[in-house]
């Protein structure tokens, strides 16, 4: 029997789930919050089993198991909005801290944070709602979404012990309610133990309390949230096995790009000066972002064992900082070589910057009210709202001293150092104890990724360097983790962070890939081209209206009610039918203008100042109204109803109209495109040596990082360093591109009858392509470079060509659709009067489905 979870992989890898994100949801969200593709899976997963999974129970329950980072509150926000579209109107949320209920009520309440979930206005058709905050549902208005916020133990004390004006177990029913619980992992208190314990026990547990509530009513709806299962627990696994619904480990979250990468220092110095070192490389990667036009203030925790001691290490921290001579950045300098900060001091030394400048800057950013002192002494409302919004411009806190209080719910962006200020370990059998694990899940809170742009092509929430290692910018994808030299401590840690996923399994391969000496000396190196097409803005100066975009014009048939009303006794009378219908066909300029301008006034999308960025020559409202009454619309009912169309029926008409229309306004809306004119480009120029770091074994594709020439398949072995042919010393792809290379190794005879110059080129982050339509970027796997033999007029070919494993086809389908069209709609510049180049777009290669595919068309090229 096949679990929830399990149906829904399924579904999804077979295309059955329909993953278009209703409209309500995406434009109620924050604009700033673009929702990711496991995202809108998980949304696609949750709205299919409310109203599609025939195994649905009632009331209904759901866990999605997703990593620290991943954006489990913004679904939240989601799940809240579509639920709301099914008459939900009241939420209970509830966490384990107090320090996550106030960084929640920021979030959803709180239009000024930057963490602000919704967008300024939440809007259904035409009606804007609120969110509030209430504290029992008797007060709930069911016009709005209303929410209590609480504790598990707030909620557990309220609705058990009777209090004026608190929750009690009378206020859930007969109301069905949401359940929201995050960090849910906390309510399992009895299902942990009940092996061994009666029910009484379980009734004074916060479990039992949640469950009292959820069953009250059976349209009720239970959400948990959480990074951490205990699914190794018989019980916790027999509860929950049938009610995961999605799943998204933090292993996965960091191979997708959305982490930052984890590296661990150890240095055998006192507190202080590893507090210098953490100070001197956050001072590092804020005059690295800075160069490269990147408003960066990175934040550093340092971490102490306890509340006495976390006091005294500030203390230190700050006579230091006032007294800091040449001397002690010397120290630091002496002691940087072999790690990171080697390369520090190498960039000062480069960049001028000259000890006095560094302590003039040390002493400015990390001032005492630059720091945070923060336990359960040392708590307050203010601090929590600092804590909540580090990133923003105006925060401008660069330390935290803390002990164990932002271990967990802890939300920041730009923590880039966390020191450990202690010393202590408790392994059993070297393996890491509970203070490791715990270590490690605050490394993982730390390891978000702070989202930026370099070009305009780049995904700000991913990864950009991990390919190129060298790069000065890789400082910003990564978190440093300051610990004392203690070899048996770091081994423990490792295993506790590559258990949970945010470290790799084994270090990264260093890997030199480089070009051959004798490609260098061929012509095709010397005076050889690649031909790249680049994004460009859009150009939408001339659109003014809905006639210069591609929008339908034409809608229906509406079926609208007749009105047909009989009364007659059923054995004595003739029961005549409903009056026959018919399609007749209007236009909106039959309709009167008051009708389209109240249509219009009713929804946002239409007001001019957003009208405006669709349609920047847009004149004004009346010019946008007379666009709109050439659309025409088929509407069914009787002669008699056709004939008088009531108000009421032209509204409603009109605001159906105007709201597809709207979807596909913002569905063919593209800031970008990939131009059709491809550019030449000198091989040299493009093609270089690199270094790339590969995390061995990470992946499912195990051939990933290992060389060709001893790859772990000995059908894919093949030495390339000899092949004249192949530009790179080596191949360390997936098994798909060993595949290729071996096809192109079997079809060399065959190409060598026909062609004077045959090179493959493997595209190691070389160059990338954008597709026509919204200049989308790809960057294929190979070009095939082709010189025909014994022409009077030289033709050259340039094939793309992607290979991709069977999991891949169909999620990137777009890819290989966008390669077909470059044959036909690709143009280049005239290099010469005496040579021709032709550019042609592969379809997939796949060993085992696509194959064949492939092979004709790459027949129908070379036997042209």
């Amino acid at each position: 029997m096949t679990t929830l979870k399990q149906d829904y992989d399924t579904l999804s890898k077979l295309g059955r789930l329909d993953k278009d994100i209703p409209d309500f949801i995406s434009d109620n969200l924050n604009p700033a919050f673009k929702l990711r593709e496991y995202q809108k899976e998980v949304i696609a997963r949750f709205i299919d089993y409310l109203g599609n999974y025939p195994e649905r129970i009632k009331p209904s329950q759901l866990l999605f198991y997703m990593a620290t980072g991943s954006g489990k509150t913004l679904l939240m926000a989601t799940n809240i909005l579509y639920l709301f579209s099914k008459g939900y109107r009241n939420f209970l949320f509830f966490v384990n801290s107090i320090n996550t209920i106030e960084k929640t009520r920021d979030n959803f309440l709180n239009p000024n944070s930057i963490k602000y979930l919704f967008n300024n206005k939440i809007k259904f058709e035409d009606k804007e709602l609120k969110i509030n905050e209430v504290e029992n549902f008797e007060a709930s208005n069911n016009d709005d979404i209303n929410i209590i916020f609480s504790t598990i133990q707030g909620l557990h004390s309220y609705v058990n012990v009777s209090r004026e004006n608190t929750l009690t177990y009378e206020d859930f029913k007969d109301k069905k309610i949401v359940i929201i619980s995050d960090e849910a992992h906390h309510i399992n208190t009895w299902t942990k133990n009940r092996l061994g314990k009666g029910e009484s026990i379980a009734k004074i547990t916060w479990e039992h309390t949640v469950n009292n509530i959820f069953n009250s009513n059976t349209e009720n709806i239970m959400l948990e949230y959480t990074a951490t299962v205990d699914l190794d627990n018989p019980a916790i696994y027999e509860k929950y096995q049938n009610k995961i619904i999605y799943e998204y480990s933090l292993r996965q979250f960091r191979q997708d790009g959305y982490s930052k990468e984890v590296k661990v220092l150890q240095a055998d110095l006192n507190n202080i000066d590893r507090m210098l070192q953490a100070i001197i490389l956050s001072q590092y990667r804020r005059k690295i972002a800075e160069k490269n036009k990147l408003h960066l203030k990175p934040v550093i925790l340092f971490k102490s064992k306890t509340i006495k001691e976390s006091e005294q290490n500030e203390e230190k921290f700050h006579r230091k900082i006032k007294d800091l001579k040449e001397g002690d950045i010397q120290k630091i300098k002496t002691q940087s070589k072999g790690s990171v900060l080697e390369n520090v001091f190498d960039y000062f030394k480069k960049e001028n910057v000259t000890f006095g400048n560094l302590i003039t800057e040390l002493m400015e950013d990390f001032l005492e009210e630059k720091c945070m002192l923060l336990d359960s002494n040392n708590i307050d409302e203010v601090k929590q709202v600092k804590l909540n919004a580090l990133e923003d411009k105006n925060n401008e806190i660069r330390v935290i001293f803390a002990v164990d209080m932002l271990n967990e719910g802890w939300d920041v962006l730009n923590l880039f150092d966390i020191v450990r200020l202690y010393d202590i370990r408790d392994s059993k059998g070297n393996r890491p104890g509970k203070t490791t694990i715990a270590e490690a899940q605050l490394i993982g809170r730390g390891a978000r990724y702070y989202p930026f742009k370099l070009k305009k092509e780049d995904d700000k929430f991913k990864r950009k360097f991990d390919q190129d290692p060298e790069n000065d910018m890789k400082i910003v994808e990564e978190l440093y983790y300051h610990s004392s030299h203690n070899p048996r401590y770091i081994q423990e840690l490792k295993i506790a962070l590559r258990d949970t996923g945010i470290m790799p399994p084994q270090e990264p391969k260093t890997i030199h890939l480089k070009v051959k000496e004798d490609i260098k000396k061929t012509n095709f190196w010397k005076n050889g081209f690649i031909f790249i097409n680049k994004r460009v803005e859009a150009d939408r100066s001339k659109i003014k209206d809905i006639n210069d975009i591609e929008v339908s014009k034409n809608f229906g048939p509406y079926n609208l009610k007749t009105g047909f009303t009989q009364d007659r006794a059923i054995f004595t009378e003739e029961i005549k039918l409903e009056e026959d219908k018919v399609t007749r066909q209007f236009e909106l300029k039959d309709f009167n203008d008051a009708i389209l301008i109240k249509a219009i006034s009713k929804l946002e999308f239409y007001k001019f100042d957003n009208l405006q960025k669709y349609f920047p020559k847009l004149e004004s409202m009346n010019n946008f109204i007379e666009s709109l009454k050439q659309i025409k619309l088929d509407i069914r009912s009787s002669k008699k109803k056709l004939k008088n169309l009531d108000p009421d029926d032209k509204l409603e008409l009109c605001l159906n109209i105007l709201m597809q229309i709207e979807s596909q306004i913002k569905s063919g809306y593209t800031e970008y495109k990939g131009t059709k004119l491809f550019i030449h480009n000198k091989i040299r120029e493009v093609v270089r040596s690199k270094i790339l770091n590969i995390n061995v074994g990470d992946y499912s594709d195990q051939e990933y990082g290992l060389p060709m020439s001893n790859p772990k398949y000995e059908n894919l072995r093949l030495n390339i360093s000899n092949k004249g042919w192949y530009v790179y010393n080596e191949n360390y792809g997936t098994s798909e591109e060993k595949y290729f290379i071996q096809f192109i190794n079997g079809a060399m005879e065959k190409l060598k009858k026909k062609y004077s110059e045959i090179y493959l080129l493997r595209n190691a982050n070389l160059f990338k392509l954008y597709r026509f339509s919204d200049g989308q970027a790809t960057e294929p796997d190979f070009v095939l470079f082709l010189k025909e033999k014994g022409k009077k007029k030289i033709i050259q070919f340039q094939l793309f060509i992607e290979s991709k494993g069977t999991v891949w086809i169909n999620k990137d389908q777009w890819k290989e659709n966008f390669l077909k069209e470059i044959e036909s709609k690709h143009e280049l510049q005239i290099l010469a009067e005496n040579k021709e180049y032709r550019l042609i777009g592969m379809p997939f290669y796949n060993e085992t489905v696509k194959k064949q595919e492939f092979s004709n068309a790459f027949d129908k090229i070379i036997n042209t």
